[in-house]
């Protein structure tokens, strides 16, 4: 079992910053998963984990020794990349083998590793095949099982699942799940740009924006208790509705104005000094419903239907004129463009951020 501590881990390209100071701990066996939009760093910080990258300036610990110094192969890591990187020539067998016979392993030893590594992901009877005779999913499971056989420290993801197709993703997904549950002792890290992959897999999550870090915790906590607008917009799908609003009234519930001039209630404590400043509201797509009485958060013309059979997206000319409010209705709904209908939420799931865009807490 093994630990991973970040301390004001920085790195530079020459002039150009990619990472601003990252201060991060990984408990032992901890399945964690890093987020952000492209080019926020994310990748990079994997590769300096796995020792691909060299650190700028900071410090990391992996099971409490200090790696700055030391080289990839001596880390305990073994990484998966969004690539295969299979050898074409070898066999399933040898290529899990691979990495265990240069580093001098016995054939025994070699044999009941690549074995146990074929058991765990199913691939028992693919092993005397060339890649080139698997599918896609098969092949980046071979991938993991060559990871596997390494039994290293800390298991290190890039983006694994970018590749296949979206059948292949929900199956290779459920395999990775199931890894984890089987190797519940071992630290995984997991990068990707993909919110089902981060929300179902994670026992927290990292979101980075620009080489910060912007919040970390579990997925529901940062689904329902985001720390700034960057967070509320990026997790989630579809996105949170964000609206300009000013704060009309403070106090244990809050009161503000929305730019058509209707007030709404939002039930979070703001102080007396936030009253007549601007402030941003949100409102997830989800947590919306048609109103059936007077009741209503706000008025709007239907502007696009999409009828998905489990789910409806409605999207809706709202309070404000630049942007539509998306509204996501359960099951089939009978609505039609160019409909004008009332929209509800629960007070408790109104989200409201200040002038700089971090989050009035509950």
């Amino acid at each position: 079992m093994t630990g991973l501590v970040l301390k004001d881990i920085r790195k530079a390209y020459g002039q150009v910053k990619v990472l601003h100071g990252i201060d991060l701990e990984i408990k032992e066996g901890e399945f964690v998963v890093f987020v952000g939009p492209s080019g926020c760093g994310k990748s990079t910080l994997l590769r300096m984990i796995a020792g691909l990258e060299d650190i700028t300036s900071g410090e990391m610990y992996i099971d409490g020794q200090l790696v700055n110094d030391v080289p990839p192969s001596k880390r305990g890591i073994a990484m998966v990349f969004q690539s295969y990187a299979l050898y074409p020539h070898m066999t399933v067998y040898d290529n899990m083998a691979f990495g265990m016979r240069i580093a001098g392993e016995n054939k025994e030893e070699i044999d009941r590793r690549v074995k146990s590594a074929a058991d765990i992901l199913q691939l028992g009877p693919y092993l005397d095949r060339l890649p080139k005779a698997l599918s896609g999913g098969q092949r980046q499971r071979v991938a993991i099982g060559r990871a596997i056989c390494r039994d290293p420290k800390v298991f290190l993801f890039d983006e694994p699942l970018s590749n296949l197709d979206a059948a292949l993703r929900v199956a290779t997904r459920i395999e990775i799940a199931k890894l984890n549950e089987q190797m519940a002792d071992t630290t995984m890290i997991y990068v990707t740009h993909d919110q089902v992959e981060a929300m179902t897999l994670a026992d927290r999550i990292v979101v980075l924006s620009a080489g910060h870090i912007e919040q970390v915790g579990p997925p529901l906590e940062l689904y329902e208790r985001p720390a700034n607008l960057f967070v509320a917009r990026f997790i989630g799908s579809p996105a949170m509705n964000i609206m300009p609003a000013t704060v009309t009234a403070t106090g244990d519930v809050t009161k503000i104005k929305l730019k058509d001039g209707s007030e709404v209630t939002v039930d979070v404590a703001t102080p007396a000094s936030e009253q007549g400043k601007a402030a941003s509201f949100g409102v997830r797509p989800e947590d919306l419903a048609v109103a059936t009485g007077d009741d209503f958060l706000f008025e709007g013309k239907v502007d696009i239907v999409e009828a998905l059979g489990e789910v409806t997206m409605v999207y809706v000319q709202g309070p404000v004129d630049e942007e539509s409010v998306v509204v996501k209705l359960p099951g089939i709904v009978a609505v039609k463009k160019g409909e004008v209908l009332r929209f509800s939420a629960d007070k408790t799931k109104l989200h409201l951020f200040d002038a700089a865009g971090q989050t009035y807490r509950r």
